[in-house]
């Protein structure tokens, strides 16, 4: 009798996996296999499951390329082309970020040497001296090209940016290149939906740096208080919608307008929201969590 109690037991299991069917619940196991796949202790497992109410309705966007993920199982509620590459433009400045961080201690102060004037910058000065800090500001906050510049300059221009394709690779960013840390368009440098969830999720892992891009807005100064620059945060979204705490912008005119987000529901739980060449970043996130706040649902796995 035990004998049949365990083979019935093993093929409704078979069935979870590998038939969602209609059931919500069946397709929260089914969406999240390597999950419950895993040789977990029962503590170890997640307290809640991501829940997709079956709709045939997407977010409304103009991004040619999006992905939406639950941050605490990394699992994904929508994608669009989500491992086709696209210039990443300045969320390019996440690993800029990740790198620097690595590298240096932020209050070291350092030199400006060459001052990058292409696109959006901070306005440093040649001869400038700044704290590693005040520089990350530069970069999340106000998307400054010349602080990645410096950045990248400090430790050696070419050093640098390998360390940012090592620390992609690290990542298991497969489908990523970068030839500059501040995203300046090049044939080369390229990244997707997918790769720039796993940047964002190692970025929010330091409390550090998540504290930096969900700054709206900050007066920094130089070390000898000569200069001082006020930095708005790129994201105009910061402020608007209860919830979105940052993470990264980035804009060419080959790239189209990106956005990397973080969005917290009310209920607490937070997601990664990634949209790439969209007519109107702004706007796909507020549909994008407009979407999310009226389909996703979580479910309590203990009860």
């Amino acid at each position: 009798m035990k004998r049949r109690f365990y083979i019935f037991f093993i093929l409704f299991s078979l069935l979870f996996l590998f038939y969602p069917g209609d059931s919500e619940l069946f397709h929260i196991f089914a969406y999240n296999r390597k999950l419950f796949a895993e040789k977990n202790n029962p503590e170890d497992l997640p307290l809640t499951a991501v829940a997709v109410k079956r709709t045939p309705d997407a977010p409304l966007i103009t991004a040619e390329g999006a992905y939406i993920v639950d941050l605490n199982s990394f699992s994904p509620v929508y994608t669009k082309n989500e491992k086709v590459r696209f210039f990443p433009a300045s969320t390019t400045k996440i690993l800029t970020a990740l790198v620097a961080y690595d590298l240096f201690k932020p209050d070291t102060v350092i030199t400006v040497e060459r001052v990058n004037e292409d696109g959006q910058v901070m306005g440093l000065i040649p001869g400038e001296r700044i704290t590693i800090e005040k520089l990350l500001y530069g970069l999340l906050v106000h998307s400054g090209n010349d602080a990645a510049y410096a950045l990248a300059d400090h430790y050696g221009f070419d050093k640098f940016v390998d360390k940012m394709n090592k620390k992609a690779q690290q990542l298991h960013m497969a489908d990523s290149y970068f030839e500059n840390p501040a995203g300046l368009d090049s044939d080369n440098q390229h990244t997707t939906p997918y790769d720039l969830s796993l940047a964002a999720r190692e970025l929010l892992k330091n409390k550090y740096l998540s504290k930096i891009v969900s700054t709206k807005e900050i007066i920094i100064s130089d070390e000898d208080f000569k200069y001082f620059h006020t930095l708005t945060n790129v994201n105009k979204l910061l402020g608007e919608i209860q919830g979105i705490g940052g993470l990264k912008t980035g804009y060419t005119e080959n790239a189209g307008e990106n956005l990397v987000s973080l969005y917290k529901r009310p209920d607490g739980h937070e997601l990664i929201l990634i949209v790439l060449k969209s007519e109107d970043r702004f706007q796909d996130t507020r549909n994008i969590v407009k979407w999310i706040d009226e389909n996703i649902g979580y479910v309590n796995l203990l009860r």
